[in-house]
């Protein structure tokens, strides 16, 4: 007998599981050391390229601009990934619940109050202790809702911290409305990231704050894995779950708050090298998507760095670039409406 022409496989999808199966055999490790040569090159073009005679002059000040987005391309890839575990939603993001609504407020209350002269006269490093102080304690405070009281949930913080991410944009355009076209002017310019001109100073102290937080996070990176399957598995598993996620919370509001004060407000950088690192990397192991993240984010910054210098000639920022993209991909997974 003949057999069914049903239980013949059909090409087109012989070939479909073929693709998803070389897909998928690329191991972790390979993908995190292809990024990591990326990140290199980039790295190293953006270093040496176009060096002339000056380049004892030029080449220490690319060297403090790379250092800068390496760190804050840490702080972001660390604390969106590990946000995103214990709020088990990958939509989700600190910068997206209203910390950079809250430096835009800061930043705006304090020209209003003082205008750009006492702003000035306040200095450079208490301006900034300042600034990433009320973004810790305000995140301290809203997470401290959730474990305090009954009948609170982390779903009911988030939309809270939504809340206040539209509270803090009304009050601090209404302020802006009534600032001197001169200040408007100086406030302006906080209002978008940027990696070029950042104080050698500030650079260390933010150093020394992000080791100092990362200690916690070494210490408990084995638990990871395990608060990704939820509060009650983790729980059964002998995981002390209040404890940590607050820990693993207070840390990320360190990490933003830190990046936030040290570059400006970058609201959706978080969301796209977070989601692109679990789509190349296809596991959930912490041990590979946080430094997968970490060196998507070098890339994206170095690279898109690279390339506004050399070939927009500085004609835009790239902040705008990235929220443009990041706020595409944001729209396209509400609407896809899979990722919960």
């Amino acid at each position: 007998m003949t057999p069914k022409s049903s239980a013949l496989p059909m090409p087109s999808a012989i070939q479909q599981k073929r693709k998803r199966f070389v897909v998928r055999s690329v191991s972790p490790a390979v993908v995190t050391a292809g990024i990591g040569v990326l990140a290199l090159v980039c790295i190293g073009l953006y270093l040496f390229l176009g060096l002339d005679s000056n380049a004892a002059y030029v080449l220490p000040r690319r060297a403090n601009r790379v250092f800068t987005m390496v760190l804050v391309a840490f702080c972001v890839g660390v604390s969106t990934v590990l946000f995103q575990t214990v709020t088990s939603n990958r939509i989700l993001t600190p910068s997206i619940m209203g910390f950079d609504s809250l430096f835009m407020l800061i930043q705006t209350v304090l020209i209003f109050a003082i205008g750009t002269v006492g702003r000035t006269q306040l200095g450079t490093y208490p301006l900034f202790l300042l600034e990433l102080g009320l973004m810790v304690v305000f995140a301290a405070i809203m997470y401290r809702w959730l474990f305090t009281g009954s009948g609170l949930s982390l779903h009911l913080v988030l939309l809270i911290g939504i809340v206040f991410g539209t509270l803090f944009r009304g009050i601090s355009s209404l302020l802006q409305r009534l600032l001197d076209p001169s200040e408007f002017m100086v406030l302006q310019d906080s209002m978008f990231a940027s990696f070029t001109g950042v104080d050698l100073g500030l650079l260390q102290i933010s150093v020394l704050i992000i080791a100092v937080a990362t200690v916690p996070l070494v210490v408990m990176r084995r638990r990871f894995d395990v608060l990704s399957l939820g509060r009650d598995t983790s729980i059964s598993l002998g995981i002390n779950h209040t404890r940590t996620v607050t820990t693993v919370l207070i840390v990320c509001s360190v990490f933003v708050g830190v990046c936030t004060a040290l570059v400006g407000p970058i609201t959706f950088f978080g969301l796209i090298v977070a989601n692109l690192a679990y789509a190349l990397c296809r596991t959930f192991r912490h041990a590979w998507i946080l430094p997968i993240s970490v060196l998507l984010g070098v890339v994206a910054l170095v690279g898109g760095q690279l390339i506004l210098e050399r070939v927009f000639a500085f004609d835009t920022a790239l902040s705008i670039v990235i929220e443009f993209c990041g706020g595409l991909l944001f729209l396209f997974l509400l609407l896809r409406g899979s990722i919960k």
